[in-house]
């Protein structure tokens, strides 16, 4: 009986150790990876854009 008790105490405390070092983002951290994905996505928008204008540019001349 003592060894099954210590084997459940010795699984249990197995089982804490792996599932409690979990790693979450908070919400403030969440919003600034949105923020700077989001930065980034226009600084790429306008340098296709920045581009496109400096094609037609050529074109014209």
């Amino acid at each position: 009986m003592r060894k099954i008790l210590l084997a459940l105490v010795l699984l249990f405390t197995v089982s804490t150790i792996f599932t409690g070092c979990r790693d979450e983002k908070s919400t403030g951290d969440k919003i600034e990876e949105a923020v700077e994905d989001t930065g980034d996505a226009i600084e790429d928008t306008a340098d296709d854009v920045g581009d496109v204008v400096d094609d037609v540019v050529d074109e014209v001349d």
